[in-house]
């Protein structure tokens, strides 16, 4: 499915997003520290699934991934988001 089927303004929305696509995978990653300290069982094992997810998009290296991940390890996690809010 190309842009060709999107109206003008659909377009301009959609090329917005994908430009801001860091901005909005952190803004998220930061959500998810927030919601992971009170989130319990399966919830939190998705929450988890989805901040490896988002670091993946932002280009976080796969073995910082894993070491967050597999520990989860919230304070870590929390860490990164503040260093890649800086780099903003």
């Amino acid at each position: 499915m190309g842009m060709e089927n999107y109206s003008p303004h659909q377009q301009k929305i959609i090329k917005r997003y994908y430009d801001n696509i860091d901005q909005v995978s952190w803004q998220r990653l930061a959500e998810l520290v927030a919601d992971l300290y009170l989130a319990e069982g399966k919830k939190r094992d998705k929450m988890w699934t989805s901040a490896a997810s988002f670091m993946e998009k932002l280009k976080v290296p796969q073995t910082k991934i894993d070491a967050i991940v597999q520990k989860r390890d919230i304070e870590a996690l929390a860490k990164l988001v503040k260093e890649l809010m800086g780099k903003e």
